[in-house]
């Protein structure tokens, strides 16, 4: 008994491939993401800035980068993101640092941190800072999304859970929160 095999032919072996290749496949999630917080102030404090957030694809690491006026002098602030986007009561209610996976707090680079956990934001001699990290944690897409939570900034510096006290491993001693936005999609 002889049996037959149908081949596809090159052209469709050819179409399938570049198909399962695609750029920007929605299926695969490989839509660049961009991402914007303004960072205002928190009554009775002046620090103010914009974050950008841009991912290519669900699994690339963010590009965070942006621009801070009016912080104190030559000095580290702790910048962090938060679990929630409700700022109704100003910046308290944003609620603990973003951490889906119970961690204690690290630095940006730590292998045990917060998602949430973004180090500090150094001012120069006028109190201007620029920020410009890449995070593999932090996603704009998915179960995780930093969309809808909050970016805070905080007095202190941020001391990557290294401090030998519980609120090191909390929040890094950053103290108080002086500034503050929701995280919303960009075009």
């Amino acid at each position: 008994m002889l049996a037959y095999f149908v081949l596809p032919s090159s052209a469709a072996l050819l179409s399938y491939t570049m198909s399962k290749n695609r750029i920007g496949d929605c299926e695969k999630g490989d839509t660049e993401k961009k991402a914007i917080c303004l960072v205002n102030p928190e009554k009775n404090q002046v620090a103010k800035g914009i974050v950008h957030f841009e991912q290519e694809n669900q699994y690339a690491k963010t590009h965070i980068f942006g621009n801070f006026t009016n912080l104190s002098k030559n000095h580290a602030h702790g910048f962090h993101i938060h679990v929630y986007g409700n700022l109704s009561k100003g910046c308290l209610t944003a609620g603990p640092h973003y951490n889906p996976y119970a961690k204690e707090h690290g630095g940006p680079h730590s292998t045990v941190r917060h998602v949430g956990d973004l180090g500090n934001v150094f001012s120069d001699s006028e109190g201007n800072a620029s920020f410009d990290h890449w995070d593999p944690q932090i996603a704009l897409s998915g179960s995780n999304s930093v969309i809808g939570r909050a970016c805070v900034l905080h007095k202190f510096t941020d001391d990557h859970g290294c401090g030998g006290n519980g609120e090191s491993k909390k929040t890094g001693n950053a103290g108080p929160r002086i500034g503050c936005g929701v995280i919303g999609l960009d075009a």
